[in-house]
Order: structure tokens, then sequence, then C-alpha cells
């Protein structure tokens, strides 16, 4: 990254950091459909299996990976600061700690997955195929947040390029591990869902040492020394973290589970209002993406400018990426209104499901536009280091506001499974709002902090 002194210069760094963010977002993504899609094939148990067992890891995957995520607003700033020879020491306790939390979650999941699952009333083959889909991801959970920590560092340096690399390489070895072990191609066995999972931890490990690799090996990377010297674990780095990273991890932990939490509601209704809402919901978290990028890509720049003290330029970036946020949000509205038809049509061919996505997606709609500020303006607040409130906000909006007020919408209006998208927009507006406010502070804060010092005598 470089210090930029105009509008234009501005705009072009960050799409320079933007656009390989979104690409690696979407190809994440992508393996995911995939998986699904290759395990729907295999039989319905397997898909019932494999959608149990993602819906079990996903919101505990994505909130510790949050934890992890604490290291980049680190980096960032260091380097920001020009405080390079710090970087390397803190990448390598963030290691420690993803081998720490690994630990804990392997050591919890052999204790809680099998009692969970048999309270669940599956199938046989459901629970068979659950079970063991867990089990296989668990072989990969240490690669893959040692992975993440990895890709958090060389994000940070503004190598977004790098790790959209490493991801779009990830997608064909998924894919092809998948199609070997799932319909057991190319003489391995048969597996059906479980083989997805055992192609997805393959897949950990082989981005995890990819990523170990080009930190070691290849420049810019190579020269902050990561693996250099396997530093001693410092139980105060490992709090400086935890402090970043638990607020960050648990804010997007609320933010997955509350959906979990709607879809296990949502059961009361009949069956083709659940798979409409599905799609919509799968159609809306692929929207998601783009601000989701967005979030990402400001936590990196507002860093960098904050840690070299740059304030302007951090309100700048700020400014610029919720405003791009925004603006898109609005475009995909416009399109999605003109096209509900054909979106729909891509999930179902029943006139009547059809239907019935059309009406979620107009709820879609006012969903990702609240998602378009409020996402973005986190992740400006982890760039100033500021992740308490967001955690707060988060439980507030979502588990407070938006999920009691949909139960009351759903069960005592008519709005009935409607009710559900109308309290999540609530909360979500609500978050968008006091995020923006406490930007606002922060911003105030950190420029008295500028001023304060010339203003001594």
């Amino acid at each position: 990254m470089n210090q930029t002194y105009t509008l234009k210069q501005k705009y072009a760094q960050f799409l320079r950091i933007l656009i390989p963010i979104l690409v690696t977002q979407v190809t994440m993504s992508l393996m995911t459909f995939f998986d699904t899609m290759m395990s729907g094939h295999a039989s319905p148990a397997d898909l019932a299996g494999t959608a149990i067992g993602s819906s079990l890891w996903i919101p505990v995957q994505t909130g510790l990976s949050g934890i992890l995520m604490g290291i980049t607003p680190i980096v960032s700033q260091l380097v920001g600061a020009d405080q390079r020879g710090k970087v390397g020491y803190h990448v390598i306790q963030a290691v420690w700690l993803s081998v720490a939390v690994s630990l804990i979650v392997l050591v919890a999941g052999a204790f809680s997955v099998s009692p969970l699952l048999n309270t669940m009333d599956l199938e046989p083959k459901v629970h068979h195929v659950a079970f063991y889909f867990l089990v296989a991801i668990s072989t990969g959970i240490v690669p893959l947040f040692g992975y993440i920590v990895l890709r958090s560092f060389i994000d940070a340096l503004g190598q977004t390029r790098m790790s959209m690399m490493i991801t779009l390489i990830s997608l064909p070895l998924n894919v092809g591990a998948g199609y070997l072990l799932i319909f057991g191609r190319g003489g391995f066995p048969r597996l059906g869902g479980i083989g997805s999972g055992i192609a997805t931890a393959f897949t950990y490990w082989c981005i995890f040492l990819i990523a170990v690799w080009i930190v070691h090996r290849h420049e810019p990377f190579a020269s902050y020394g990561v693996f250099r010297k396997l530093h001693r674990i410092s139980l105060a780095k490992w709090r400086e973290l935890m402090n970043l990273g638990v607020p960050i991890g648990f804010a997007i932990f609320f933010e997955t589970a509350v959906f979990a939490g709607v879809t296990l509601l949502m059961s009361r209704f009949d069956t083709l209002t659940i798979a409409a809402h599905q799609a919509a919901n799968n159609f809306a978290s692929t929207l998601y993406m783009i601000p989701l990028s967005i979030c990402l890509a400001l936590t990196i720049l507002v860093g960098f400018e904050t840690g070299a003290a740059r304030l302007k330029d951090a309100r700048q970036y700020a400014a610029l990426g919720i405003g791009t946020a925004a603006a898109l949000s609005l475009a995909t509205a416009v399109l999605l209104m003109l096209f509900r038809q054909g979106v729909a049509e891509l999930y179902s061919s029943e006139p009547e499901v059809v239907s019935l996505i059309k009406h979620f997606l107009v709820y879609a709609i006012f969903f990702q536009i609240s998602d378009a500020i409020a996402t973005p303006t986190q992740g400006v607040l982890r760039g100033y280091k500021d992740v308490s409130p967001g955690f707060w906000i988060s439980l507030l909006a979502y588990w407070v506001i938006g999920l009691p007020l949909g139960f009351v919408l759903a069960n005592y209006t008519p709005q009935g499974p409607y009710g559900y998208w109308v309290g999540l927009i609530t909360g979500l507006a609500v978050a968008a709002v006091l995020l923006l406010y406490r930007l606002v502070v922060i911003q105030r804060r950190f420029s008295s902090r500028l001023i304060r010092p010339a203003d001594a005598p």
C-alpha cells in the first residue's frame, strides 16, 4: 500500500484492495455451493446430513475466524506507523493462538457433537452422514485457522491479489476432491456427503501449506521474517489479539447465528414457504459478499492511514467505501426489482414456489440496503481498533430487537413468515444508525488526540 494524495488515487487503491477480496469471497461461496450440489446428487440423506453438519459448523467457523482476524488492524497500523520489525512477532503469536483455538474446538466438539445430534431425532442415515461429515471437517480445523491468520497478514499488507490467487487454486482442489470422494470416482470409495467433508479438510491443508510457503519464501512477505524465528508464546500478546478479535468474532457469530435461528423458527410453516425462504436467503447471502468485501478492504486501508496518523485520509477512505457500498446496494435493488422473476426461477420451476420467492426477495432488497451501511461501517471501526461497540450493537440489533420483533410479527400478526424478515430488517437498520453514530464519535476522538499535543504549552 502507498500513501495517496487525491480522491482519484484513493479510489484506485481502494479498488485494487477490494476486487481481489470480492473474488476471494465469491470463490469461497462457490466451494460451499458445489459441495451442497454434489451431495444432493448423491442422495437426499447425504444432502440433509451435510446441511445439518454445515449448519452446526459454519457459525462456529465464522465466529472463531473473526477472533483470529484481529491481527489485520494490528498489522496494518504497524505498517502505517513504519514499525515493520514488530509485524513478524505479532503474526507468529496469532498463529500460536490459532493452534490453541483449534485444540479447544476439537475438544469441545468431541464432547458435544454426538449428544447434540442425538437431540435432533434424525433418520439413521442422516445422523451418520452429519456426524462423520463433522469428524472429517475437524481434521482440517488446525490448518484452516492457521490459514486465516496468514491470509489476514497478507491482506493487511495490501497484497489481496495473493489471497485471491490462493483461494482460486483452492476451488478446483475442493471440487475435484469432492467429486472423487462423493461419487467414488478414480478408484476412491463412494462416501457421499462424508466425502465432501474430507475434501474440504484436504483443501484446508493445501491452502495452509501454500500460504506458509508464500509467507516464508516470497516478497514482500519474507522480509517480515514471520517463520524465521518461532517466538515463544506471549500471553500478553494473546490478550491484545483477543481484545480485538473476540468482539469481532462474536459480532460475526451473532449475525450468522440469527439466520440459523430464523430457519429453525420457520420450520412451523409449510415446506414450500421454507424452501422459498431458503432460496431468498441464499440470494441475499450472495449479495452480502459485496458489503462484506468492502468491510474487509476498509479495515486494511483505514488501519494503514490511522497507523500513519493521517486521519483525514482515513476519514476519506471511510466515506468513499461506505458511499460505494450504498450506491451498489441501490443499483442491485433496482436490478432485483426488475428481474425478480428470473432470480426466483433459478431456484425452482414450480409456480407456487417461484411466487413465494419473489415475495421474499422484496424484503431481501431492503435487507441488503441496510447491510450496505452497517457492514462497511464495522470495517472502518475495526481499522480504528474500535471493536467492542460493534459487538454490543450486533447483540442488540439482532437478538434484542430483530429476532424478538420478527417472532411477534410472524406469530401474532398477518405478516406470517415475512414477519421474521421485517424484524431482521428493523434490527439491521438500527445497527446501521448506531454504528454510523459510533463512527462519528471515534473520528472526533482521534482528531482531538492529534490536535491536543500541538495545543499544549
